[in-house]
């Protein structure tokens, strides 16, 4: 049996799952949060029982140290000769990768250059890998791109009406993400709808980053965010699609530059900016119930966007099997789910169960036998295909 690492390094946290493949257990999973403060804190879970220690963790280097370090004096591995593999979460590709490839000096490259479209993410998943490299110089690295599965998608749909030289010269260009989520529920679908040899499917993984995705044949030909995870539906702290003159028009009344007006489109806008409340839809629903007009504003224009999109890839692929309904709203808020679906009840001929929505967190099918499209909920596991495609490319088995 092999042991393989799943890795999602950000800002300030590293996300961790240890695999047993190829039976796909899980064996480990937990969170190291807050690295670079003094009251870090590393959550893991093993055995059924839940873990959790507050420590100061100065990096990523440390952090890595300390996580392979709780492995051993946990007994969940008795030698870190045990791991065969680590496969690490890269946010951005650009063009050059279309699919999972071996770490490697000229990857290491390109996922740096890519910091200029990625400057958030691609820089951390970086320190994560190069962690790794030096915490076990034997065993190999996968990258596992975010944008890969999108790079399917046509010209007409990926690139924006703007002067092409700023396409070819900065690649300014519709790129996509979370395409680790969308490749892995669209792919569950197609096994749930039996494997046909064409399948049309729109998967909608809507947390507090949200986007969507038209899938043909297992294959994506659009999806809702852009050049950055910024465009697309309204999310928990971003806005989504807006007019382009808002940024400027926003720099110059409040006196503040570009990066600025950005910086708040990204983090203060959305659910949480409309609202006032917060960005957790948790938060949102109670507000809702309370009386709040806010929340249930701010609900109406996350639930509007949704069906927006779900109305133009309809369009875009002629006919739809399949509306699949990931992430945490997508896995957990039933409110949600029934509201996006009532709204496209009478277009496009969805209905769904009541009581079937009620289920939280786990697969099943919500639509009715009398439904033109079949609504599924499946709950996203980006770190199995992390898993998966590190003991593919390292040739493990």
């Amino acid at each position: 049996m092999l042991k393989i690492m799943s890795v999602n390094a950000g800002s300030s946290s590293l996300k961790f799952k240890l695999f047993e493949m190829p039976a796909e257990t899980v064996i480990t999973e937990g969170i190291i949060e807050r690295i670079g403060m003094q009251d870090a804190g590393v959550t893991f879970k093993y055995n059924g029982e839940k873990k959790s220690k507050v420590l100061p963790i100065k990096n990523h280097e440390e952090a890595v140290k300390i996580l392979l370090d709780l492995l051993i004096k946990q007994n969940i591995v008795t030698s870190l000769d045990e791991i065969n593999g680590v496969g690490h979460r890269v946010l951005h590709g650009g063009e050059v990768y279309a699919k999972s490839v071996v770490f490697d000096d000229d990857v290491e490259r390109v996922v740096d250059e890519m910091k200029v479209l990625g400057p958030l993410h691609n820089p951390h998943n970086l320190t994560g890998y190069r962690a790794f490299k030096a915490a076990l110089p034997n065993v190999g690295n996968v990258a596992i791109f975010d944008t890969a599965f999108h790079q399917t998608m046509p010209a007409d749909r990926y690139m924006y009406p703007i002067p092409y030289d700023y396409y070819k010269q900065f690649g300014i260009r519709r790129y996509g993400f979370h395409g680790t989520s969308h490749l892995y529920v669209s792919g569950r679908c197609i096994e749930l709808l039996g494997n046909p040899a064409h399948s049309n499917i729109i998967t909608a993984h809507i947390g507090n980053g949200a986007s969507l995705a038209a899938v043909r044949d297992g294959k994506c030909e659009n999806t809702s965010m852009g050049l950055t995870p910024l465009a697309g539906v309204e999310m928990g702290t971003r806005s989504g699609d807006i007019d382009p003159a808002v940024v400027t028009f926003l720099s110059e009344k409040l006196h503040v530059s570009a990066e600025e007006v950005i910086s708040i489109l990204n983090k203060k806008s959305g659910l949480l900016g409309v609202s006032g409340v917060s960005s957790d839809s948790r938060d949102i629903c109670k507000a809702i119930e309370e009386g709040n007009e806010r929340a249930l504003l701010a609900r109406k224009i996350q639930v509007e966007t949704v069906v927006n999109y779900v109305g133009q890839y309809y369009v875009e692929l002629g006919h739809v099997d399949a509306l699949v309904f990931t992430a945490g709203i997508g896995e957990n808020d039933t409110i949600f789910r029934a509201e996006v679906c009532k709204m496209l009840e009478e277009p496009l001929g969805i209905k769904i169960d009541l009581e079937l929505n009620k289920a939280r967190g786990k697969e099943v099918m919500i639509s009715t036998p009398e439904s033109k499209i079949k609504v599924y909920v499946i709950p996203t596991d980006e770190e199995l295909v992390i898993a998966r495609d590190t003991v593919k490319l390292l040739k493990l088995i």
